[in-house]
């Protein structure tokens, strides 16, 4: 196969310093031609290598001239007809070279690949000049959000009705529970930005309980991301839950028991009572997984509308303070299964509660520690009466839930929170309801809500026969004592 390449002479208008008396006869001997042309090249550009980057732009340079100077042979180039076989051979011509697979190499072809080359070894240079002189940066972007609302709600000149109204407490209240949690959520700051306040972090979680706003009304006001905003409840919840829990959410001791079962036998006339136990639920969206688990039955046949919770079981004092809870489990659960599954059960279980009883509605069965009221038809005048009194220490712990889910609203609505999650969330909850009623919080009238939770009678209502003798001698003791009635 015979190949031909351009000689010195078709490039001698590019280099004046070469010889312009080229013999036209050395076209006959193309590789002496091409030899001397890389020999002279050679001398020139390889013995320095200073010298080696500006000769290689002045012939660059020279190329992207010579591009300016042939409008005429690209013109005559589109006139071509096209080819319609394949060329076995390649054959010079002064416009173009033909390969034998018919791809056409033109010289502006040539010259644009050298152009970027050129582009590319200039930024490749300025770029290494900079680094070595400025060094890399680092770069966060970062929206801006107003921060006004919270600015001002902080200072100390905010009124406190105003503030109480939008968190539900008192300032020194939410400043205890800052001081509480300092130690665990507090973050420090980095590189890149300032690590959010403590009581900014609290607040936002607060504020999210409390008023059930959704993450982009709480993103507003605060100034900071959804996600943010969402991280930071769930982070502050979690830490109420690890760390305030244990302070606030306790089974009474001997000495606090005693009293609480004078306080409860003033109130109903009932003996040993050492708490008040109820069952509600809490709405959700529809689980990924699981679903038939927490769909709730009864709340569905009665708002008509398919539904889905959670059951917060819950003991309380005569104060409506928290002293045992259990969370999380599914909504389809009745109320004696929920029992079965608590810490308090065990406690039964195991014999924690000799002379004490927790009362609780029909939902629960009667066993041992555990007193319901009468379930069966036709009941006699004593027995009547017995269902009263236990009533009245129902009240106790459905006003301590009604609280609950008026004081923080995010329980009145379908939450967002992920299952795996909302645990945290109620508890925390739970442990700050028991804070404010420790540091005696009102409760605003616009913030009463109304509870109901349908009430199943148990399968299994009588699971000892000394229990149901118990609270026979109970019923006909508060008829002769005549606190019956009453």
């Amino acid at each position: 196969m015979e190949i031909t390449f351009p000689t010195l002479e078709d490039f001698s208008f590019l280099f004046p310093e070469m010889d312009p008396n080229v013999n036209s006869k050395k076209r006959s001997h193309p590789e002496s031609s091409q030899t001397q042309w890389n020999n002279n090249n050679n001398s020139n550009i390889f013995n320095d290598d200073d010298t080696n980057s500006n000769t290689l732009n002045d012939i660059l340079n020279s190329l992207i001239q010579f591009d300016k100077q042939i409008p005429k042979q690209e013109q005559y180039q589109q006139q071509q007809p096209p080819r319609t076989q394949p060329t076995p051979m390649m054959k010079y011509n002064s416009n173009e070279m033909i390969l034998d697979f018919d791809q056409v190499v033109t010289k502006k072809a040539r010259r644009s690949d050298a152009t970027a080359i050129a582009t590319a070894t200039a930024n490749i240079t300025n770029t290494a000049t900079t680094s070595s002189i400025v060094g890399p940066q680092r770069r966060l972007w970062v929206k801006d959000r107003s921060k006004h609302w919270w600015q001002t709600c902080s200072s100390p000149d905010f009124p406190e009705e105003e503030f109480r109204r939008c968190f539900r407490m008192s300032k020194s209240t939410f400043e205890f529970i800052c001081r509480e949690l300092d130690s665990v959520v507090t973050k420090k700051n980095t590189m890149l930005r300032e690590a959010i306040p403590v009581r900014q972090r609290v607040a936002v979680c607060i504020w999210r309980l409390a008023t059930g706003d959704p993450l982009r009304l709480v993103s507003k006001r605060f100034g900071l991301g959804i996600s943010t905003c969402h991280k930071l409840v769930l982070e502050v919840c979690s830490a109420i839950k690890k760390v305030l829990m244990p302070k606030f959410i306790s089974w009474p001791d001997e000495q606090n028991m005693k009293l609480i079962k004078q306080e409860y036998e003033s109130l109903s006339g009932v003996p040993n009572v050492g708490g008040s136990m109820y069952t509600t639920h809490i709405p959700i969206i529809a689980p990924k997984s699981n679903v038939n688990s927490y769909f709730n039955k009864r709340h569905t046949q009665r708002n008509q509308k398919t539904s889905y919770s959670v059951t917060v079981q819950g003991v309380v004092d005569t104060r409506g303070i928290f002293t045992d809870v259990c969370i999380g489990w599914p909504g389809s659960y009745p109320d004696d299964q929920v029992l079965e599954k608590s810490v308090l059960y065990q406690r039964v279980m195991r014999g924690n509660l000799k002379d004490v009883w927790v009362v609780g509605n029909s939902g629960f069965p009667l066993m041992d520690g555990i007193l319901v009221p009468y379930t069966h038809q036709n009941l006699t005048w004593t027995q009547h009466a017995f269902n009263e009194k236990v009533g009245d220490i129902q009240k106790v712990c459905k006003d301590a839930f009604a609280k609950v889910k008026g004081r923080w609203s995010c329980l009145q609505k379908r939450t967002e929170v992920k299952i795996e999650d909302l645990p945290g969330v109620l508890g925390a909850c739970c442990v700050l309801h028991n804070i404010c009623e420790m540091r005696n919080e009102k409760m605003d009238p616009e913030w009463s809500f109304e509870l109901f939770d349908d009430e199943m009678v148990a399968e299994n209502g009588v699971r000892s026969a000394a229990a149901a003798q118990a609270r026979d001698n109970i019923a006909h003791d508060l008829l002769h004592r005549g606190r019956a009635g009453k």
